[in-house]
């Protein structure tokens, strides 16, 4: 759903920027709550593993493709305001290095698919998880649900931005459901990988999951015939909770995935590629400012095989994204006060 220039007009585009921008800036705030010195680099992690995922287009219908989003993924695995900050990261990353979504759109993209689907699937995650029981399957399904709404969701604010500012004359009418149709579609895609990345890492290290914190049940243990909770576990020691082996497979994954996997994924054109193709919002696309970078379109300028050009491409991406991100991360960290009220024991990645 990477808004290009051109679809929007340049005073919708700008106030779509200061909102993003505010956004920002409050993400930047609340991910000094959320953010420790064992987070921090699995939230540039996670930025690199979304980048790596958002290559990997499947399709959705005749001749339409779709690919993740992540606000919900971000979300649920980092927290919601340093998700908005990851999702950020990739756009900024995506728009600059490899002239994918506008560079005057990058306050729309910001918004759409950082705020709103973060926002919507975190505020829905949260709502299912206070009602449904406190195991690790129902955090995943909570993932699942609120990951599908967020998608639609997502093409919902779209139109809306395009009802105030777009630069075609197009019924919104015909917009918003060929908009919506096809993303709750991709919203189904959406929300399978965030269920099977939230569930994967729960089952190794629920305690990583910002999402998951207090959802394993408790230990029973038969005392005279009647179940009792066990008493609580000594803590783990800090050196054993060590994040460098799930930051290590994380790594190896989103490379596989951006340097080999995504030779194979879907050619078509995503949601908004084809509403707009088919609805005429494109007639006035400009192009793109970085059009000229040697890695755009996803590969690597003068190399003519195209499977290692976009091999290249995607590693280069998933490394500068990880590189970019975990500074970020580090530096919002640094930024915590020792005696905040949640400041806590820290340890080495």
């Amino acid at each position: 759903m990477h808004v290009p220039d051109g679809f929007i007009d340049a005073p919708v585009s700008a106030a779509a920027g200061v909102v993003a921008a505010g956004a920002v800036a409050v993400g930047l705030r609340g991910a000094r709550r959320e953010l420790d010195q064992r987070t921090a680099p699995l939230a540039g992690l996670v930025a690199a593993f979304i980048f790596a995922v958002q290559m990997l287009n499947f399709p959705v219908a005749a001749g339409t493709s779709g690919h993740l989003l992540g606000g919900a993924l971000a979300a649920i695995l980092v927290g919601p305001y340093t998700g908005v900050l990851c999702i950020a990261v990739v756009l900024l990353m995506q728009g600059i290095l490899f002239a994918d979504g506008g560079l005057t759109a990058l306050g729309v993209n910001i918004t759409v698919m950082g705020v709103v689907t973060t926002v919507v699937a975190y505020a829905l995650f949260r709502g299912l998880t206070r009602v449904l029981p406190r195991t690790r399957r129902s955090t995943t399904a909570a993932a699942f649900v609120a990951a599908l709404v967020s998608v639609p969701a997502a093409a919902l604010a779209f139109t809306l931005i395009y009802a105030i500012g777009g630069t075609t004359d197009v019924p919104i009418g015909k917009v918003l459901t060929a908009m919506v149709g096809v993303h709750v579609l991709i919203g189904i895609g959406e929300a399978a990988i965030t269920a099977l990345t939230v569930g994967a890492v729960i089952a190794v290290r629920p305690d990583l999951v910002h999402g998951a914190r207090g959802t394993g049940a408790p230990l029973k243990l038969r005392v005279d015939g009647e179940l009792v909770d066990a008493p609580a576990a000594a803590p783990v020691p800090v050196a054993a909770r060590s994040t460098r082996k799930v930051w290590a497979i994380g790594l190896a994954a989103a490379l596989v995935l951006a340097g080999f996997v995504s030779f194979y994924a879907s050619a078509n054109p995503d949601g908004l590629e084809k509403v707009a193709a088919d609805k005429g919002i494109d007639e006035k696309v400009q192009e793109h400012g970085a059009a000229d970078s040697p890695l755009a379109d996803y590969g690597v300028k003068d190399v003519t095989d195209a499977r290692l050009s976009g091999g290249l491409a995607g590693v280069i991406g998933v490394g500068v994204t990880v590189v970019v991100g975990t500074g970020v991360f580090w530096a919002v960290r640094s930024r915590r006060t020792p005696d905040g009220p949640d400041a806590r024991t820290t340890e080495s990645v």
